[in-house]
């Protein structure tokens, strides 16, 4: 009997941005092009490597990420493609482009048309543009290297090379943001009509600018750590050149997730996870793979991996990854995930999802029921309104808004 080969995903690292923005605590840094080219030799030496350990499984989806994989040109793209094309089996046979989803991230300030043709003829054909903001004032402060206009741009020369699936990524809760310049932000995408949008709440990550101005001792108060920026001139702000904006307020931040679902829904998207919404057909098959615990393989800097339940990432030392000739030696935190674990995640990562996680599909997996295990933890996040409690467990709209209070409890 023939055997079944199982969906497998690829994360395709690219660390490399023009600047980093304020907000960013990704694995991503600025650098020329020669180190570009050296990097996409140890990239293109690992993929090689490492394809052999893949002959039953099928690729389902590719992502490339960042960092800006827009900073490589299209021919850089393309040599990529061609050596997952060349080592791995695809769904849908040799056509990289066909059934497989292909996503590249695209900074609006790094992309012209002949690059976006030339990667979309390569295989890439959905499109993650990080717009961010539709306000130039925001773009600016949150370091941004491009402008609104820039965005457009890139998404007319996006649909014009062929590109019939693309996500905008927005950001909620930016600093001095008031909940109707966001909705002004969010009705110009939709009004675009992108098959996708991820619209994020700003987290403010530690090691970041945002973090000095807003981080520790901070909360949601303004911090005037910053000089420079050109303030709001209104009552809560330190005025031009003193300081940040303020932060939203937690209600103001409510305010804007509400929107986002009642605005995206009148357009014709249905939010399938806490963050994204798409058209109907149009969900990210990439990033349900992860939710759904699929086997994803990453390749890069710093680039994490999940196979078999076992678990590893990459070295984020970059002479290390430039020099090593064997995959094996830059493979760091290698583990077996515990059935624990395994159902931790599996929770977790699950209630993510709109369509939450199925007593039916958690048994199968651990041959166990859901109550036996999660019983007590489901009975008192739903008497707290947070979760309905059904043949699927779902996050209530008010789990939503805490909904990290809520994973942490299925946590053993």
């Amino acid at each position: 009997m023939k055997k079944i080969k199982r969906k497998l995903s690829i994360y395709i690292h690219i660390p490399f941005c023009i600047k980093k923005c304020n907000y960013c605590d990704f694995l991503s840094f600025p650098a020329g092009e020669r180190e570009r080219e050296r990097y996409l030799g140890a990239l293109l030496r690992e993929i090689e490597g490492e394809a052999h350990k893949y002959k039953d499984y099928f690729v389902d989806t590719v992502f490339l990420g960042g960092g800006t994989p827009t900073v490589l040109s299209g021919k850089q793209i393309g040599r990529v493609l061609e050596e997952l094309k060349a080592g791995f089996s695809f769904v849908g046979g040799s056509n990289i482009g066909g059934m497989a989803e292909i996503t590249m991230e695209a900074n609006p300030g790094t992309v012209d048309r002949e690059k976006l043709e030339q990667c979309r003829q390569a295989g890439v054909n959905r499109l993650s543009i990080g717009a961010q903001s539709l306000r130039n004032q925001e773009l600016a402060l949150l370091g941004r290297i491009h402008r609104a206009e820039d965005f457009y741009q890139a998404y007319r020369w996006a649909r014009e090379a062929g590109f019939g699936n693309i996500n905008v990524d927005l950001m909620a809760a930016l600093p001095g943001q008031k909940p109707e310049e966001y909705l002004e932000t969010l009705r110009k995408a939709a009004d675009l009509g992108p098959e996708h949008i991820s619209a994020y709440s700003l987290i403010v990550e530690e090691g970041t600018p945002f973090y000095d101005w807003y981080g520790e001792g901070g909360g949601r108060e303004r911090q005037e750590k910053a000089n420079g920026y050109a303030g709001r001139g209104e009552e809560d702000s330190a005025g031009a050149g003193e300081g940040m904006p303020a932060l939203p307020s937690e209600e103001e931040e409510r305010l804007m997730d509400e929107w986002t679902g009642k605005i995206l829904g009148e357009y014709g998207y249905r939010r399938y996870e806490i963050s994204n919404y798409a058209r109907p057909g149009y969900e990210c098959r990439h990033n349900m793979a992860y939710w759904k615990r699929y086997d994803y393989a990453g390749f890069g800097l710093g680039a994490a991996s999940m196979v078999g339940n076992v678990r590893w990432k990459n070295s984020a030392d970059m002479g290390k990854y430039l020099g090593c000739m064997e995959a094996e030696t830059v493979k760091e935190e290698v583990c077996e995930l515990s059935i624990q674990e395994q159902m931790e995640e599996f929770m977790f990562l699950g209630l993510r999802l709109t369509e939450g996680v199925g007593k039916k599909e958690f048994y199968e997996a651990f041959g166990e029921d859901m109550a036996s295990v999660y019983g007590k933890v489901m009975e008192k996040l739903e008497s707290q309104g947070l979760v309905t409690d059904g043949e699927r467990v779902r996050l209530t709209p008010y789990g939503r808004d805490v909904s990290n209070y809520v994973m942490a409890e299925f946590l053993f």
